[in-house]
């Protein structure tokens, strides 16, 4: 679970192996994540490479990225930096519940696809969205064979 910190308060954050990544809300909300986690996102590996061996406390803006969306992007990222997800077949086989893990399963379908109602799933939308511009690929393939599950066999 990503840790919420108020922003420019950073006296308990490590920045030798966290990042303080800062959503674009009005007011911005501000994550503590693992460093490791974070490089899921080819944007933020680059941003972090870049700036290699340098101590000081680093804080990402994340463009388009809300809070609430930025929250469930850092959650998937937290479990899954060492605990990658299985590949996902193309064209996907199936119902998308019958490839996935346990967590997967819950994530998707308890959180992104509210109560697993095809029919509120802007938050799985905001999170496609978000792993598109993070550059996060196993996100993306998760959430967008999630949607490609549920437009399987309609007309």
């Amino acid at each position: 679970m990503p840790t919420k910190v108020e922003p420019g308060n950073y006296g308990s954050v490590d920045f030798s192996k966290s990042v303080v990544l800062q959503s674009n809300d009005q007011k911005p909300v501000e994550f503590v994540v693992e460093r490791e986690a974070a490089k899921m996102s080819g944007l933020i590996k680059d941003m972090l490479e870049d700036q290699e061996g340098d101590d000081q406390q680093t804080v990402i803006p994340i463009p388009n990225v809300n809070g609430r969306t930025l929250h469930y992007v850092l959650e998937y990222c937290e479990y899954h930096w060492n605990n990658r997800a299985d590949p996902i077949d193309k064209p996907l086989r199936g119902k998308i519940e019958e490839v996935l893990c346990a967590w997967d399963k819950q994530f998707l379908l308890t959180d992104l696809i509210k109560g697993g109602d095809e029919k509120q799933h802007e938050l799985l939308i905001d999170v496609i969205m978000a792993a598109e511009t993070l550059n996060i690929k196993d996100l993306l393939d998760l959430t967008c064979a999630s949607v490609a599950s549920m437009i399987k066999g309609k007309t």
